[in-house]
C-alpha cells in the first residue's frame, strides 16, 4: 500500500473528512516519526509495532558478484518489531 492508497482508504472510511485534510494528517504522522527517529527515539505503537534506531559498525564485506572486499563505514538503521496483535492477525490471514 502506497501512502495515497492509505490517504484513499481513509477518506472512503471517513467520508465527512476533507481528503486534504486526511492527507496533512497522514504527512504529519509520517513526518512526526521520522523527526522521532531522527533523533534517536523510540516509537512504540500498543497492539502495531516498535520502530527503533539501531546502529551497525563499521565492516569488511564481500561483494558476492566479484568476490571484492568492500569497506562498509558504521550507519543506522531503522529496525521494526511488530507487535503480538499484528504478528497473530497477519499470521492467522494467511492462507496456504
Amino acid at each position: 500500500m502506497t501512502r495515497a492508497e492509505l490517504i484513499e482508504s481513509l477518506a472512503k472510511k471517513f467520508p465527512y473528512q476533507n481528503p486534504g485534510s486526511i492527507d496533512n494528517a497522514v504527512r504529519e504522522i509520517f513526518e512526526t516519526m521520522i523527526e522521532t527517529l531522527a533523533i534517536g527515539d523510540r516509537i512504540e505503537i500498543r497492539g502495531f509495532g516498535s520502530f527503533e534506531v539501531r546502529t551497525h559498525e563499521p565492516r569488511v564485506a564481500h561483494n558476492p558478484k566479484t568476490g571484492e572486499q568492500v569497506n562498509l563505514d558504521r550507519r543506522k538503521v531503522v529496525h521494526f518489531k511488530p507487535g503480538v496483535e499484528l504478528r497473530a492477525r497477519v499470521n492467522n490471514s494467511i492462507v496456504s
